[in-house]
Protein backbone atom coordinates (compact mmCIF):
# COMPACT_ATOMS: atom_id res chain seq x y z
CA UNK A 1 0.00 0.00 0.00
CA UNK A 2 1.46 3.36 -0.93
CA UNK A 3 -0.04 6.59 0.57
CA UNK A 4 -0.07 9.94 -1.48
CA UNK A 5 -0.37 13.02 -0.17
CA UNK A 6 -0.26 16.76 -2.05
CA UNK A 7 0.56 18.78 0.76
CA UNK A 8 0.26 22.03 -1.10
CA UNK A 9 -1.10 22.93 -4.81
CA UNK A 10 0.50 26.87 -5.03
CA UNK A 11 2.36 28.45 -7.28
CA UNK A 12 5.00 31.47 -6.62
CA UNK A 13 3.82 31.78 -3.18
CA UNK A 14 1.90 30.63 -0.38
CA UNK A 15 -1.33 32.17 -0.08
CA UNK A 16 -4.11 31.31 2.68
CA UNK A 17 -5.50 28.03 2.14
CA UNK A 18 -2.52 27.33 -0.34
CA UNK A 19 0.55 25.92 0.62
CA UNK A 20 3.13 25.66 -1.85
CA UNK A 21 3.09 22.28 -4.35
CA UNK A 22 4.71 19.36 -2.75
CA UNK A 23 3.97 15.52 -2.54
CA UNK A 24 4.81 13.58 0.41
CA UNK A 25 4.42 9.70 -0.19
CA UNK A 26 4.14 7.27 2.59
CA UNK A 27 5.38 3.22 1.86
CA UNK A 28 6.83 0.97 4.00
CA UNK A 29 7.22 3.00 6.96
CA UNK A 30 9.65 5.52 4.88
CA UNK A 31 8.56 9.03 3.58
CA UNK A 32 9.27 10.41 0.33
CA UNK A 33 8.90 14.26 -0.49
CA UNK A 34 9.25 15.71 -4.06
CA UNK A 35 9.79 19.86 -3.28
CA UNK A 36 9.73 21.62 -0.01
CA UNK A 37 8.52 25.42 -0.91
CA UNK A 38 8.20 27.91 2.32
CA UNK A 39 5.55 26.22 4.62
CA UNK A 40 5.72 22.81 3.68
CA UNK A 41 6.86 21.79 7.52
CA UNK A 42 3.34 23.32 8.41
CA UNK A 43 1.66 21.40 5.42
CA UNK A 44 2.95 18.54 6.92
CA UNK A 45 1.64 18.82 10.74
CA UNK A 46 -1.49 19.95 9.50
CA UNK A 47 -1.95 16.86 7.73
CA UNK A 48 -0.67 14.49 11.01
CA UNK A 49 2.04 12.91 9.25
CA UNK A 50 5.56 13.30 10.36
CA UNK A 51 8.68 14.33 9.07
CA UNK A 52 11.26 11.62 11.03
CA UNK A 53 10.57 8.47 8.62
CA UNK A 54 11.39 11.43 5.73
CA UNK A 55 14.03 9.47 4.02
CA UNK A 56 14.24 10.85 0.68
CA UNK A 57 13.79 14.45 -0.60
CA UNK A 58 13.88 15.21 -4.29
CA UNK A 59 13.80 18.57 -6.06
CA UNK A 60 12.22 19.48 -9.53
CA UNK A 61 14.67 22.28 -9.66
CA UNK A 62 15.65 25.63 -7.62
CA UNK A 63 13.11 28.29 -7.50
CA UNK A 64 12.18 29.49 -4.09
CA UNK A 65 9.07 27.80 -4.37
CA UNK A 66 10.27 24.63 -4.77
CA UNK A 67 13.05 24.67 -2.24
CA UNK A 68 12.84 27.72 0.71
CA UNK A 69 11.21 25.66 3.12
CA UNK A 70 14.33 23.40 3.18
CA UNK A 71 15.82 24.74 6.39
CA UNK A 72 13.03 24.68 8.78
CA UNK A 73 11.94 20.90 7.33
CA UNK A 74 15.38 19.87 8.20
CA UNK A 75 15.75 21.83 11.59
CA UNK A 76 12.05 20.10 12.09
CA UNK A 77 13.67 16.72 11.37
CA UNK A 78 16.55 17.18 13.80
CA UNK A 79 14.44 18.04 16.42
CA UNK A 80 12.31 15.27 15.93
CA UNK A 81 15.85 13.41 16.64
CA UNK A 82 16.16 11.65 13.55
CA UNK A 83 19.93 10.16 13.45
CA UNK A 84 19.75 8.10 9.73
CA UNK A 85 20.66 9.51 6.66
CA UNK A 86 18.84 11.69 4.07
CA UNK A 87 18.95 10.95 0.42
CA UNK A 88 18.49 14.26 -1.39
CA UNK A 89 17.96 14.11 -5.42
CA UNK A 90 17.75 16.93 -7.67
CA UNK A 91 19.32 18.58 -10.80
CA UNK A 92 22.92 20.05 -10.71
CA UNK A 93 23.95 22.30 -8.49
CA UNK A 94 21.88 20.32 -5.75
CA UNK A 95 24.82 20.54 -2.91
CA UNK A 96 25.85 24.19 -3.21
CA UNK A 97 21.68 25.15 -3.35
CA UNK A 98 21.18 22.76 -0.05
CA UNK A 99 24.55 23.94 1.68
CA UNK A 100 23.54 27.48 1.25
CA UNK A 101 20.38 27.13 2.51
CA UNK A 102 21.97 25.44 5.49
CA UNK A 103 23.81 28.58 6.72
CA UNK A 104 20.74 29.03 8.76
CA UNK A 105 20.23 25.28 9.44
CA UNK A 106 24.19 24.64 10.15
CA UNK A 107 23.97 21.75 13.09
CA UNK A 108 22.15 18.36 11.84
CA UNK A 109 22.18 14.97 13.83
CA UNK A 110 21.51 13.46 10.43
CA UNK A 111 24.33 13.33 7.11
CA UNK A 112 22.88 14.18 3.79
CA UNK A 113 23.69 12.63 1.22
CA UNK A 114 23.24 13.99 -2.73
CA UNK A 115 22.30 12.93 -5.76
CA UNK A 116 22.90 15.02 -8.58
CA UNK A 117 21.18 14.41 -12.02
CA UNK A 118 23.08 15.70 -14.96
CA UNK A 119 21.58 13.09 -17.61
CA UNK A 120 17.93 13.83 -19.76
CA UNK A 121 16.86 10.68 -17.53
CA UNK A 122 18.26 8.85 -14.68
CA UNK A 123 16.89 5.65 -12.66
CA UNK A 124 17.22 5.36 -8.70
CA UNK A 125 16.58 2.43 -6.89
CA UNK A 126 15.61 3.75 -3.14
CA UNK A 127 13.39 3.60 -0.22
CA UNK A 128 11.61 0.69 -2.41
CA UNK A 129 10.82 2.64 -5.08
CA UNK A 130 12.19 2.91 -8.64
CA UNK A 131 12.56 6.79 -9.34
CA UNK A 132 13.08 7.55 -12.74
CA UNK A 133 13.94 11.55 -13.07
CA UNK A 134 13.10 13.02 -16.69
CA UNK A 135 13.82 16.32 -18.10
CA UNK A 136 11.05 18.54 -18.42
CA UNK A 137 10.92 22.43 -20.51
CA UNK A 138 11.05 25.03 -17.92
CA UNK A 139 13.07 28.40 -18.03
CA UNK A 140 15.60 26.54 -15.79
CA UNK A 141 17.23 22.96 -15.86
CA UNK A 142 13.62 21.18 -14.05
CA UNK A 143 12.92 17.05 -13.82
CA UNK A 144 9.91 15.41 -13.06
CA UNK A 145 9.78 11.77 -11.45
CA UNK A 146 7.94 8.79 -12.18
CA UNK A 147 7.40 6.82 -8.81
CA UNK A 148 6.84 3.29 -9.25
CA UNK A 149 6.49 0.29 -6.99
CA UNK A 150 7.70 -2.56 -8.71
CA UNK A 151 5.92 -6.46 -7.67
CA UNK A 152 7.94 -9.74 -8.61
CA UNK A 153 5.72 -12.86 -9.11
CA UNK A 154 4.19 -15.04 -6.67
CA UNK A 155 6.39 -18.00 -4.94
CA UNK A 156 5.41 -21.22 -6.92
CA UNK A 157 5.39 -24.00 -4.48
CA UNK A 158 4.61 -26.57 -6.96
CA UNK A 159 6.98 -25.61 -8.66
CA UNK A 160 9.70 -25.77 -5.88
CA UNK A 161 8.72 -29.38 -5.13
CA UNK A 162 8.66 -30.24 -8.88
CA UNK A 163 12.48 -29.47 -8.78
CA UNK A 164 13.50 -30.78 -5.58
CA UNK A 165 14.40 -27.20 -4.42
CA UNK A 166 15.51 -27.30 -0.42
CA UNK A 167 12.48 -26.07 2.05
CA UNK A 168 15.38 -23.78 3.42
CA UNK A 169 15.85 -22.08 0.15
CA UNK A 170 12.61 -21.02 -0.42
CA UNK A 171 12.25 -17.76 1.53
CA UNK A 172 15.94 -16.61 0.03
CA UNK A 173 14.63 -17.37 -3.40
CA UNK A 174 11.06 -15.62 -2.78
CA UNK A 175 12.91 -12.60 -1.65
CA UNK A 176 14.77 -12.39 -5.23
CA UNK A 177 17.98 -14.16 -3.67
CA UNK A 178 20.07 -16.78 -5.70
CA UNK A 179 21.04 -19.78 -4.21
CA UNK A 180 23.96 -22.50 -3.91
CA UNK A 181 24.58 -26.09 -2.86
CA UNK A 182 26.86 -28.80 -3.66
CA UNK A 183 27.46 -27.37 -7.06
CA UNK A 184 23.53 -26.16 -7.68
CA UNK A 185 22.65 -23.20 -8.32
CA UNK A 186 19.29 -22.10 -7.53
CA UNK A 187 17.49 -18.64 -9.20
CA UNK A 188 14.26 -16.60 -8.45
CA UNK A 189 12.95 -17.22 -11.53
CA UNK A 190 12.38 -21.49 -11.10
CA UNK A 191 9.99 -20.56 -8.07
CA UNK A 192 8.43 -17.08 -9.09
CA UNK A 193 5.67 -16.10 -11.38
CA UNK A 194 5.57 -13.88 -13.88
CA UNK A 195 5.57 -10.23 -12.34
CA UNK A 196 2.98 -8.55 -11.27
CA UNK A 197 1.25 -5.40 -11.62
CA UNK A 198 2.84 -2.53 -8.88
CA UNK A 199 1.91 0.91 -8.56
CA UNK A 200 2.95 4.37 -10.63
CA UNK A 201 2.84 8.16 -9.76
CA UNK A 202 3.84 10.71 -12.31
CA UNK A 203 4.45 14.07 -10.86
CA UNK A 204 5.70 16.90 -12.97
CA UNK A 205 5.42 20.70 -12.84
CA UNK A 206 6.55 24.13 -14.21
CA UNK A 207 7.05 23.24 -17.41
CA UNK A 208 5.30 22.79 -21.15
CA UNK A 209 3.84 19.91 -22.55
CA UNK A 210 6.78 17.65 -23.85
CA UNK A 211 7.06 14.20 -25.34
CA UNK A 212 8.84 12.98 -22.88
CA UNK A 213 6.17 13.79 -19.76
CA UNK A 214 3.49 11.92 -21.84
CA UNK A 215 6.27 9.46 -22.17
CA UNK A 216 6.89 8.58 -18.70
CA UNK A 217 3.73 9.21 -17.25
CA UNK A 218 2.08 6.36 -19.29
CA UNK A 219 -0.39 4.30 -17.89
CA UNK A 220 0.00 5.83 -14.55
CA UNK A 221 -2.06 4.91 -11.73
CA UNK A 222 -2.00 8.42 -10.93
CA UNK A 223 -0.78 11.86 -12.81
CA UNK A 224 0.38 14.87 -10.72
CA UNK A 225 0.73 17.76 -12.99
CA UNK A 226 0.85 21.49 -12.59
CA UNK A 227 -2.59 23.45 -14.29
CA UNK A 228 -0.78 27.02 -13.67
CA UNK A 229 -3.55 28.45 -15.22
CA UNK A 230 -6.80 27.66 -16.41
CA UNK A 231 -8.25 30.85 -18.38
CA UNK A 232 -7.80 30.14 -22.32
CA UNK A 233 -6.81 33.68 -22.48
CA UNK A 234 -3.39 32.31 -19.82
CA UNK A 235 -2.58 29.99 -23.30
CA UNK A 236 0.55 32.68 -24.38
CA UNK A 237 1.33 33.55 -20.71
CA UNK A 238 2.08 30.24 -20.02
CA UNK A 239 4.15 29.54 -23.20
CA UNK A 240 6.19 32.69 -22.26
CA UNK A 241 6.72 31.34 -18.71
CA UNK A 242 6.80 27.83 -19.78
CA UNK A 243 4.36 26.43 -17.82
CA UNK A 244 1.26 25.32 -18.64
CA UNK A 245 -2.81 25.45 -18.68
CA UNK A 246 -5.11 22.93 -17.25
CA UNK A 247 -6.31 21.78 -20.77
CA UNK A 248 -3.06 21.43 -21.22
CA UNK A 249 -2.13 18.93 -18.45
CA UNK A 250 -5.44 16.74 -19.37
CA UNK A 251 -3.97 16.54 -22.99
CA UNK A 252 -0.88 14.95 -21.81
CA UNK A 253 -3.14 12.95 -19.39
CA UNK A 254 -4.70 11.18 -22.48
CA UNK A 255 -1.89 10.83 -24.46
CA UNK A 256 -0.52 9.10 -21.23
CA UNK A 257 -3.68 7.10 -20.83
CA UNK A 258 -3.11 7.36 -16.90
CA UNK A 259 -5.95 6.70 -14.66
CA UNK A 260 -6.83 9.80 -12.96
CA UNK A 261 -5.07 13.30 -13.35
CA UNK A 262 -4.49 15.78 -10.15
CA UNK A 263 -3.87 19.10 -10.75
CA UNK A 264 -1.67 21.62 -8.51
CA UNK A 265 0.75 24.83 -8.97
CA UNK A 266 -2.03 27.55 -9.05
CA UNK A 267 -1.04 30.73 -10.25
CA UNK A 268 -2.17 33.12 -7.83
CA UNK A 269 -4.32 35.25 -9.82
CA UNK A 270 -6.37 32.02 -10.59
CA UNK A 271 -8.61 32.07 -7.16
CA UNK A 272 -11.35 29.49 -8.06
CA UNK A 273 -9.72 26.73 -10.17
CA UNK A 274 -13.36 25.05 -10.11
CA UNK A 275 -14.59 27.31 -12.69
CA UNK A 276 -12.37 25.40 -15.55
CA UNK A 277 -12.72 22.06 -14.42
CA UNK A 278 -15.16 21.36 -16.67
CA UNK A 279 -13.68 22.18 -20.10
CA UNK A 280 -10.82 20.50 -18.59
CA UNK A 281 -12.93 17.21 -18.28
CA UNK A 282 -14.01 17.46 -21.57
CA UNK A 283 -10.36 16.42 -22.89
CA UNK A 284 -9.74 14.19 -19.66
CA UNK A 285 -12.33 12.81 -17.79
CA UNK A 286 -10.93 11.19 -14.80
CA UNK A 287 -9.01 14.81 -14.08
CA UNK A 288 -9.83 16.33 -10.89
CA UNK A 289 -8.61 19.68 -8.54
CA UNK A 290 -5.71 19.21 -6.41
CA UNK A 291 -6.52 20.43 -2.68
CA UNK A 292 -4.31 21.33 -0.16
CA UNK A 293 -3.75 17.63 1.84
CA UNK A 294 -5.79 15.95 -0.55
CA UNK A 295 -4.67 11.98 0.26
CA UNK A 296 -4.88 8.61 -2.07
CA UNK A 297 -4.55 5.40 -0.39
CA UNK A 298 -3.33 3.08 -3.31
CA UNK A 299 -3.48 -0.40 -2.97
CA UNK A 300 -2.31 -3.22 -5.24
CA UNK A 301 -4.33 -4.68 -7.41
CA UNK A 302 -5.16 -8.35 -5.50
CA UNK A 303 -5.19 -6.01 -2.35
CA UNK A 304 -8.37 -4.52 -4.18
CA UNK A 305 -10.90 -7.57 -5.01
Amino acid sequence: MLDICLLGTGGMMPLPGRWLTSLMTRYNGSNLLIDCGEGTQIAIKEKGWTVKPLDVICFTHYHADHISGLPGLLLAMGNAERTEPVTMVGPRGLERVVNGLRVIAAELPFEIKFIEITEAERVLELAGYRITAFRVSHNMICYGYSLEILRQGKFDVERAKAQNIPLKFWNPLQKGQTMEENGVVYTPDMVLGADRKGLKVTYCTDSRPTASIAAHAADSDLFICEGMYGEPEKQQKAREHKHMTMAEAAEIAREAKVKELWLTHYSPSMVHPKWYLNDTRKIFPAAYLGEDGKTLEMKFEEDEE
